[in-house]
């Protein structure tokens, strides 16, 4: 099945001649053909949103948003259908999917306080006789470049904002993973969206640049690699766009000798091989603070990976899917065989056991004795590897922490407060959790880390992307007795 375009409300063949493959992960099945289409097809969906702006950005707020309210109980009713296409196309479990469901109708349900998100401001008497009101104003077309590893969920961090705030939207959705998107587009349109506000369009690289270069594309939201985020960040600062280009992770987890072990690791473990490890806020090298708490760990997360039920996340009994692809499989196996060239010690190899699998299965495996000075300590797995490593002091933790070129997530496991405040003050990244192995912000928080973990000035979803889709109009006015009939 070859995939349409979405571009002014109706579904459109592509014209493109090259396609991805959209494969099931857990049975190597081909689900459908993704275009990757030309940049005369963004061209025609920038249009198309360009022409619903000059209506929709005239809807009083109010009327906005009702489409959003019919959005979300449309959502509802589909909820285990989406999830389940989330599970066949990627191949995380059926519970991890509602997840991602539940939260891109959380984004729809914080896009519908847009009366009051989008208020500004006014004060009396700046001046003698002078007044000042300022107006938070729509601005007209945006553009966003989604990610693989959430079909449902990262989109909706940003497309809901900009729509409910007055803009029109041109989505590009993941080439390997758009089957969700497809259906969640469909409820778009029964939710009553005017044709143009919405537009989806396939594609991979040339669909991208013509998104960050087009001139009447006013900004540009990407999730993705630091490499390609730095990529999407240059290239549209560089044609005078707003971006907000959120990139890869290398997130610590922190255990010190007070937190309730047996919580930490398993709230550890759930961090790094959840969604098989393929998200940017899974934990990733766990430090132990002192040999005691790190032989402890050792052990206990042993006990705890060789317990893991990995397969087809459609199976209610499976724990952990496969990955997204045999290449990923390699890039990952490839990094354990480095790790241990660097020194790492092969606690549990998951790459035994999966030999005879059909799919992309790889399972857990744990690294011991990891430095500041390995690859794997480094650079972004995005797989189930867990590392464990020691530090002699929350101090020593802190500093391996703030020496990564990375500062998405962090999190620190422990019963004192006096603890977790230190932590929480000194360490870089911007999403901190304390006792919680994915500290992901609820979308009326706003979301995105720091350093070469996010490109740009302001974050996503929350109060801050009503900042980011919009921008301010200050009126300063004084009426004297002459200017009006008195």
């Amino acid at each position: 099945m070859k995939l349409k375009h979405y571009i002014n409300g109706k579904w459109t063949d592509s014209s493109a001649t090259e396609f991805y493959d959209v494969i099931n992960p857990a049975s190597e099945e081909l689900l459908a053909r993704t275009p990757l289409g030309t940049k005369a097809e963004v061209d025609a969906a920038v249009d198309a949103a360009s022409q619903a702006y000059a209506h929709w950005k005239k809807t009083p707020v109010i009327d906005r948003i009702q489409p959003f309210f019919r959005l979300k109980s449309l959502m509802e009713k589909d909820f285990d259908l989406l999830a389940a296409e989330i599970t066949k196309e990627h191949g995380k479990t059926l519970l991890e999917s509602k997840g991602s469901v539940r939260r891109a109708i959380q984004m729809v349900e914080t896009a519908t306080s847009m009366p009051s998100l989008i208020m500004g401001e006014f004060q009396e008497d700046i001046a003698q006789s002078i007044d000042s009101h300022s107006v938070k104003q729509s601005m007209g077309v945006f553009a966003g470049i989604a990610p693989f590893n959430f079909p449902a969920m990262v989109p909706y961090w940003f497309w809901p904002f900009a729509v409910a705030a007055g803009n029109t939207y041109v989505l590009k959705p993941s080439e390997r993973v758009p089957l969700t998107q497809i259906l969640l587009t469909k409820l778009v349109e029964k939710a009553g969206f005017p044709p143009g506000v919405l537009n989806i369009v396939h594609g991979g690289k040339e669909v991208v640049n013509a998104l960050c270069t087009h001139p009447s594309v006013k900004g540009v939201s990407f999730v993705g690699s630091t490499e390609v985020a730095k990529y999407v960040y240059k290239t549209s600062a560089s044609h005078y766009k707003r971006v907000q280009s959120l990139g890869g992770a290398k997130n610590f987890m922190v255990i010190l000798k007070d937190a309730h072990l047996e919580k930490a690791v398993d709230t550890a473990l759930d961090s790094i091989i959840g969604c098989a490890g393929e998200r940017c806020l899974a934990g990733s090298v766990i430090i132990s603070i002192g040999q005691d708490v790190a032989q402890k760990v050792a052990e206990k997360m042993q006990e705890r990976v060789k317990s893991i039920r990995i397969g087809d996340g459609m199976d209610p009994t499976t724990q952990m899917g496969p990955l997204i692809s045999q290449a990923a499989k390699e890039r990952i196996c490839n990094m354990i065989d480095n790790a241990v060239k660097q020194g790492a010690e092969l606690v549990i190899d998951g790459r035994i056991g999966v030999e005879n699998m059909r799919g992309y299965f790889l399972k857990p495996t744990v690294l011991a004795n990891i430095h500041k000075d390995q690859k794997i300590a480094q650079e972004e797995v995005f797989g189930p590897v867990i590392c464990l490593a020691t530090a002699n002091s929350l101090d020593q933790a802190i500093e391996w922490i703030n020496s990564s070129r990375y500062a998405n997530t962090t999190t620190l496991f422990t019963t004192s407060g006096a603890a977790a405040r230190k932590f929480r003050y000194e360490v870089h990244p911007g999403m901190v959790g304390i006792n919680i192995g994915v500290p992901a912000p609820m979308s009326f928080f706003s979301f995105g880390g720091a350093k070469e973990s996010f490109f740009g000035d302001i974050k996503v979803h929350g109060k801050a992307s009503v900042d980011f889709f919009t921008d301010k109009k200050v009126t300063i006015e004084r009426w004297s007795k002459g200017s009006s009939i008195w």
